[in-house]
């Protein structure tokens, strides 16, 4: 099976199931179960059994999953072994954050670049990465082949960024704005409401839904 018939759902997962394999594998646990995982990441084992199950026979019956296996599987299938840079458009205070964080837990994901309006931080290196002007945006993309980028711009302005993105090339983009992006087919846009996804979790919790 190719990695575009695997579910969406599932493509979700596989980087909750590559993080705790991680720890295991740094623990010096030698195998897992799929009940043991499922208690570990909060999803049921059958779920994970039909997970893998998309990428072939990964484990054995009675014996469970071999950890630094199935650590070297999903790191591959997660290009955990290729860095990817990316960019951040827009340095207000998510992008800040976004700075100071850094993927630090990641070894395959950087902010190498930021691009912003605010003359006061254009030119100055925070955090370790170069803030670019917005008119520089779409020549720097391309000079430092980056083709996903994090956006953090006020709202009013995300579809004009998102437009000389995709002209730069830019292929995936994590929308942080609450408006939602009008993009070329072969675009991703990912989006990352904080608001709704409160909302939800309040919801929940008045509803008492598990």
């Amino acid at each position: 099976m190719s990695t575009n018939d695997i579910p969406k759902a599932t493509a979700r997962r596989l980087p909750i199931y590559h993080r705790y394999l991680r720890f295991l594998h740094n623990a010096g646990k030698k195998r897992v179960s799929s009940t043991e995982l499922s208690e570990a990441v909060k999803v049921d084992s059958a779920t994970i059994r039909r997970d893998f199950s998309y990428f072939g026979a990964l484990g054995k019956r009675g014996y469970g999953y071999d950890v630094e296996y199935l650590l070297d599987f999903f790191s591959k299938t997660l290009n955990q072994d290729r860095l990817t840079n990316v960019a951040l458009i827009g340095v207000g205070n998510l992008g800040h954050a976004l700075l100071n964080y850094n993927f630090h837990v990641s070894n395959n994901v950087r902010i190498s670049a930021a691009f912003d309006v605010n003359e006061g931080i254009v030119g100055k290196i925070l955090s370790g990465v170069p803030v670019y002007p917005m008119t520089d945006m779409v020549e720097q993309l391309r000079i430092q082949q980056i083709d996903v980028a994090i956006l953090t711009v006020p709202q009013e302005v995300a579809q004009d960024a998102t437009n000389r993105l995709t002209e730069a090339g830019v292929r995936g983009i994590m929308n942080f704005t609450p408006i939602r992006l009008s993009v070329p087919d072969n675009v991703r846009v990912q989006n990352v409401d904080l608001t709704n996804e409160l909302q939800t979790l309040i919801y929940f919790l008045d509803n008492d839904i598990g």
